[in-house]
């Protein structure tokens, strides 16, 4: 595909959807579910356009969640949701959205920051990832295969629930043990 085929989300919303999203319950670790990578998902089928609209949902109903992947919710697929809006460490952002099947094809300009999970709740760490990232995945519904070029928060986000994903948690990305702290403030 070229590179104008490849501009972003287009015009997709969660609207394309069609289907309300219902609130699920978040696993977590050491939940088996977590550590196992997500299978392929074909992007138009009934099942991943409601786990989508699930994601969404569960994603708007948790104070502070800026992503959400399948396995989180007890799904071993490879579909995830982000929405970064009004964080105050973002700086480029796409809205929310959902990609199926997402892979990194580009990571440059890595820094340290501190994560947290809503499947690790009690602790943080610092991780050293990506913070301009181009993604490559399809779109729930439509199938469209899409590009997105990010940087930022956003980048930290996508690398984040595509780990999950990969079967990772943040803990799997931590320099050491030195790297991880109780969390001060619950959500």
């Amino acid at each position: 595909m070229s590179e104008e085929e490849y501009a972003g989300l287009g015009d997709w919303t969660p609207a394309v959807l069609a289907v309300p999203g219902e609130v699920r319950p978040v696993v977590a670790a050491p939940h088996p579910v977590l550590s196992r990578p997500g299978e392929a998902v074909d992007p138009t089928s009934a099942e991943t356009v409601r786990l989508a609209a699930d994601l969404i949902a569960t994603m708007r109903v948790s104070p502070g969640c800026v992503g959400l992947a399948a396995p989180q919710v007890g799904v071993g697929a490879r579909v995830f949701a982000v929405d970064v809006t009004g964080h105050p460490k973002s700086v480029t952002l796409h809205g929310v959205f959902v990609l199926c099947n997402a892979r990194v094809v580009e990571a440059t300009r890595w820094k340290l920051a501190r994560e947290g999970c809503m499947s690790v709740p009690d602790l943080t760490g610092d991780v050293k990832r990506a913070s301009r990232l181009v993604v490559e995945g399809e779109l729930p519904g439509t199938g469209e295969s899409v590009r997105l070029v990010t940087d930022g928060f956003e980048a930290r986000a996508l690398q984040h629930e595509i780990d999950h994903c990969d079967g990772l948690l943040f803990l799997d990305r931590v320099a050491g043990a030195h790297a991880v702290y109780q969390r001060k403030v619950y959500l």
